[in-house]
């Protein structure tokens, strides 16, 4: 007879842990990023490091190493729309494989947007 309730107990307590786990890993994604650029910079772009970088994926070709291929106008679209906040927080994110970081920091300059470079904090 202990038996069923033994089972019982353990049964809502591993579900108590899982939920903790889930809601914590959720609230630990929704952390802001830990500030790479100027406080006034990060809190200036409304997207995350990974949206802002899927509005950059016309650019992969401009920006691909040693790519003689100029930034499309849908590329300089998505660079004048994500704006100098938003692109400097990628440009001092994590390494991108086939993504050359000179490249991409010349990405304003190459489609005439109105603001100046990124400062890269190594």
């Amino acid at each position: 007879m202990m038996r069923p309730i033994r089972v019982g107990l353990a049964m809502i307590l591993l579900m108590t842990i899982t939920v903790l786990t889930i809601v914590t890993a959720q609230q630990e994604d929704q952390q802001p990023p830990p500030p790479m650029l100027p406080v006034e910079e990060v809190g200036m772009c409304s997207r995350t490091f990974f949206s802002a970088l899927v509005q950059l994926i016309p650019c992969r070709a401009a920006v691909a190493p040693f790519s003689p291929i100029p930034p499309t106008e849908s590329c300089c679209s998505a660079v004048v729309t994500l704006g100098r906040p938003c692109l400097c927080l990628l440009a001092n994110g994590p390494p991108l494989s086939g993504i050359d970081r000179s490249m991409a920091l010349q990405l304003p300059q190459r489609c005439f947007a109105n603001f100046p470079p990124c400062d890269v904090i190594n």
